[in-house]
């Protein structure tokens, strides 16, 4: 923070001022107004106050005060008004001065929290923002009513400043029409639309052209009865849109009149808090500011208020994810299921990319379904703003899935990002240029005008956050108007040029950048696109601007697909030798490049997690091929996460066997990268089986619920790794049994155990001996529902502890404690159960005891006390919960249904049968295929069935199925 300068220093506690904005200029002292008569020096406060807590370069306050004509001396006469508006705010107690400080570049006014209205009404607003995303619309609607309090008439206007009047006053006029906006939503989700009906009465009087207020007095309207004056006003702002602007409503008016017109019900439906169905989405916070864009931004929401599929294509570099999202969140209002991004750029196998779009969609798919069957399925009566972002590398496989969802989902609409169009039928393509930059007469002919141009403000943006005494001033103004062109506007270009300002002037930069274009303008380069050429003009002066291990790192970092931690970055990217990056020197050069913006970081619990832009990551892969090291650096990642999988299997049924979970779930881009490899590199097919079987031994791929891609890389690895090691290949052909058997698919499930049984004879090893007895008695229990699945549960047990194989050891325990729950004798059950789960406490393993706590209720519930069970179940669903298990809560959720059965609570069967049918079909496993479940579920769902009314059952399931949170009803013991 910079040092007060002339005496000023901040104010002390013991004073106590108060700002208002959001009306006529208003300044209280420990409660009494403070008077400040002098038009300039009001203008002056507003002036600081709008930046508040900021340094307000003194031109800017020239500009504010006087426009375009300061008077002479005019430097002077704003220290004048300063000396003054401090004499009137006062001393503090001490006799220090108040809160107007001298600072090198300007001055600043230090505001407490809460002290300026401004800054309390977005606060409310933000507050209000969340509730509503949280679907609390009750509270929402009550922050928004104390932040639209503060407003006491026009912001500033007793303030004499053309400039803020020009700048500043519509801005601020625009949130508070938003915060209304937001208001009224909750408001009309609450049923309060008798309420709102005056206020957008005068909102639409006084606001004619914008749509959104139309909207929302149609639905009032219609809710209150009065369809015929709803009709009309649809009539009304057509007209009014017609002649003012010559366009016809949007697409969100003229379906809302459309289903006016027909008496749609759904009209009528208001949300309650605890059923509010609006889903947020994904998308990630914005960690820098968004300059420019305005128009394209227009464009691109027009364009999605009437085509489905609208593709956002240009160069790298030039701003297309970031435009996207920004759309994206204007836009999500309108999308009650939410506006959700898939990133593409990590995805190397393009046979993935339905599993990716339903990972980011959140969808707990585990069957043997195909992708794209599940997503069609889910998003078949949904609304919902897909974004797909990074197209151009899988451009043919995103165009043809992309096609198939929005034929079969009406409510789907998609913004893509890529460098090319994805040639499906109806598809828009939006051009993103790069951003507007100076013309030459404005560079020369003055400062201000120019800081209109949105490369310009970009570059001062970014800049002041690497290089704090950046300054755009009379002196290099026209050298930053001629960077700004010579970069052609292009955001990342300017970014990387920022970032050198902290160390170059605005001149040097140029020198040198010109010297890297001249080389480009020869040989082949020339013949590149030219926004192409500049951003590789860029990139490469950024690259030969490290030093020498710095680009080699670059190059090397570049090999990671989605992210990396530094310990990944040490073992796949150091080496020994003059030319090399030593182990020890990694993390300095990784700070060297994140200050270089080449890297960003982000620390995620207690790890960091580094990450380049794809167009940083294709350049360093480029500059990799050129060193000739692409395949061995893809060989030594390929190793690190092979390694990385295999301790994760070491340590399973331990105290880290939940940190490896989410590790793993973390890593997944880069063990998808790994095992692409295998399956494409010669040779590399047997360390691919290694790492897919490894995986499905810690029970990855049901964590994550990814099931179907942990199948999918078991088969591609076993056909392409025919030579593999005898144990090994038993090991995995039992995993993918067991895959199969758990999402109900028992023909692949005897096809693959054929295959194990085939591939063991003849094998005298612990390991294969163990995993086939296990997979046997897994058939045994699921399939086949016969008690000497207990046995052979044990047998493995033994076999695996034997050979060292402890993880292994205890799913034998777990599984053959599942089956003596299920199929065995009282006694012997309630003991297996207790020795299952004193095993998993003794070695501390969360996702176990979770199990545990699950397969001890069934024992009880079966042998034991229902109300044990249901209290054991209880536990078991909130530590699966806190852990993110997204397999183990469906079948807690069935459990606590088959105990409110055996506890004579029929209703609560009922509900909690309608919420695991929810949880089923959201996982997609087939229960027929699952024996003792499936025989369990008939039964309580007899008993529950025999207990009510046909009438009442199917209500009470009804109402479980389109539950919110399925797990929190079964947690809810009135639920």
């Amino acid at each position: 923070m910079p040092q007060a300068q002339d005496g000023a220093s901040s104010t002390p506690p013991g004073t106590d001022f108060a700002f208002k904005v959001l009306g006529p200029l208003e300044v209280l002292r420990d409660g009494r107004p403070v008077e400040l008569r002098a038009g300039k020096q009001r203008a002056l406060l507003a002036s600081l106050l709008i930046d508040a807590n900021k340094v307000v370069p003194t031109e800017t306050l020239m500009a504010r005060l006087w426009e375009e004509e300061p008077p002479e001396g005019a430097r002077n006469t704003l220290q004048n008004y300063v000396l003054r508006v401090r004499r009137a705010l006062g001393p503090t107690g001490s006799g220090a001065g108040g809160p107007v400080l001298t600072c090198a570049q300007g001055y600043r006014v230090e505001v407490p929290a809460g002290a300026l209205d401004l800054h309390r009404f977005d606060a409310l607003v933000d507050r209000a923002k969340a509730a509503m995303a949280e679907g609390a619309p009750a509270r929402a609607s009550t922050l928004l009513g104390e932040a639209l309090a503060l407003w006491r008439g026009e912001p500033l206007s007793d303030v004499p400043s053309e400039r803020l009047r020009r700048e500043v006053v519509p801005a601020l006029t625009e949130r508070r029409l938003g915060a209304i906006e937001l208001r009224t939503e909750a408001d009309l989700q609450l049923g309060r639309h008798a309420d709102v009906l005056p206020r957008l009465r005068e909102l639409t009087a006084a606001y004619p052209l914008q749509e959104r207020f139309w909207a929302q007095r149609m639905l009032a309207l219609y809710r209150a009865g009065r369809q015929g004056e709803a009709l009309d006003c649809y009539r009304t702002v057509s007209e009014l849109l017609l002649e003012e602007l010559g366009v016809d409503p949007g697409a969100e008016l003229w379906k809302l009149h459309q289903r006016i017109l027909t008496a749609d019900p759904a009209l009528t439906v208001v949300t309650t808090e605890r059923g509010a169905a609006r889903a947020s989405g994904n998308l990630p916070a914005e960690m820098t500011s968004f300059v420019g864009r305005g128009g394209m931004l227009r464009r691109a929401r027009r364009l999605l208020d009437g085509a489905r599929l609208v593709t956002l294509t240009g160069p790298g570099g030039v701003g297309k994810t970031r435009l996207a999202l920004r759309t994206a969140a204007e836009v999500s209002w309108a999308f009650p299921h939410g506006v959700w991004l898939a990133d593409l750029a990590p995805l190397v196998e393009p046979g993935l990319l339905d599993r990716e779009i339903a990972g980011a969609l959140g969808i707990l798919d585990q069957s043997a379904r195909p992708g794209t069957q599940v997503l069609v399925e889910y998003l078949r009566d949904r609304q919902l703003l897909l974004v797909v972002d990074n197209c151009e590398h899988v451009a043919d496989a995103a165009g043809e899935l992309l096609a198939t969802l929005l034929r079969a989902a009406p409510g789907l609409r998609v913004l893509a990002t890529s460098r090319q169009g994805l040639g499906v039928p109806g598809e828009h393509l939006l051009v993103v240029p790069p951003l507007a930059v100076p013309a030459l007469e404005e560079a020369g002919g003055g400062g201000p005008p120019m800081t209109r141009s949105e490369a310009v403000r970009l570059l001062g943006d970014r800049a002041a956050a690497s290089a704090p005494d950046f300054r755009i001033t009379e002196e290099n103004h026209a050298a930053v108007g001629q960077l700004c062109r010579r970069l052609d506007g292009i955001p990342l270009a300017i970014e990387l040029a920022a970032v050198r300002l902290s160390t170059l002037s605005v001149e040097e930069v140029l020198e040198r950048l010109d010297d890297r274009f001249r080389l480009l303008t020869h040989g082949g380069a020339r013949t590149a696109p030219r926004y192409q050429r500049t951003l590789r003009g860029v990139v490469d002066w950024s690259y030969d601007l490290c030093g020498e291990r710095e680009r080699l790192l670059w190059a090397r970092l570049s090999v990671f697909a989605g992210g990396f931690d530094l310990e990944a970055a040490e073992t796949v990217c150091s080496s020994e030798g003059a030319d090399g990056v030593p182990r020890e020197d990694v993390i300095d050069t990784l700070a060297a490049l994140v200050h270089k913006s080449v890297l960003t970081a982000a620390t995620d619990g207690h790890r960091t997690r580094y990450r380049m832009l794809e167009t940083i990551r294709q350049y360093g892969q480029r500059r990799l091929r050129d060193l000739g090291q692409d395949e061995a650096l893809r060989r030594r990642h390929c190793a690190y996460y092979e390694d990385v999988a295999a301790r994760a299997a070491a340590d399973w049924c331990g105290p880290r066997e939940v940190e490896w979970l989410a590790r793993l779930r973390r890593e997944l881009p880069n063990l998808r990268a790994a095992l692409d490899f295998c399956t494409t590199g010669p040779g590399e097919a047997r360390a691919g089986l290694t790492i897919a079987a490894n995986l499905t031994r810690v029970r990855f791929w049901f964590f994550s619920s990814s099931l179907g891609e942990g199948r999918h890389w078991l088969t591609r690895t076993l056909g392409l790794a025919p030579d593999a090691p005898g144990p090994l290949r038993v090991g995995a052909l039992a995993l993918a049994t067991w895959i199969a058997l758990c999402q109900g698919d028992q023909p692949a499930a005897e096809r693959f155990l054929a295959d194990c049984r085939e591939s063991a004879r003849g094998i005298l090893d612990g390991a294969a001996e163990g995993a086939l007895t296990y997979i046997e008695g897994a058939h045994a229990l699921l399939v086949q529902r016969d008690p000497r699945a207990i046995a052979l549960f044990a047998r493995a047990r033994e076999r695996y502890r034997r050979d060292g194989r402890l993880g292994d050891a205890h799913m034998a325990t777990m599984l053959g404690a599942m089956a003596s729950a299920l199929l065995g004798e009282r006694e012997a059950a309630l003991a297996d159960c207790r020795a299952h789960m004193a095993e998993a406490d003794d070695h501390r393993a969360g996702w176990a005891y979770s199990w545990g706590l699950w397969v001890m209720a069934l024992a009880e519930l079966r042998h034991g006390d229902p109300h044990r069970a249901a209290a054991l179940i209880d536990d078991s669903l909130r530590r699966q919960r806190d852990i993110g298990d997204r397999w183990g809560p469906c079948w807690g959720v069935h459990a606590m249904a088959w105990t409110a059965a055996a506890l004579g609570d029929p209703h609560r069967a009922a509900r909690l049968m309608g919420a695991s049918y929810q949880l089923r079909e959201a996982i997609g496993v087939a229960l027929a295929g699952l024996r003792p479940l499936h025989d369990a579920h008939v039964e309580a769902e007899r008993v529950t069935r025999g207990a009510l009314d046909a009438r009442v059952y199917a209500a009470a399931f009804a109402e479980g199925a389109a539950a919110r949170d399925a797990v929190g009803l079964a947690l809810d013991p009135g639920g």
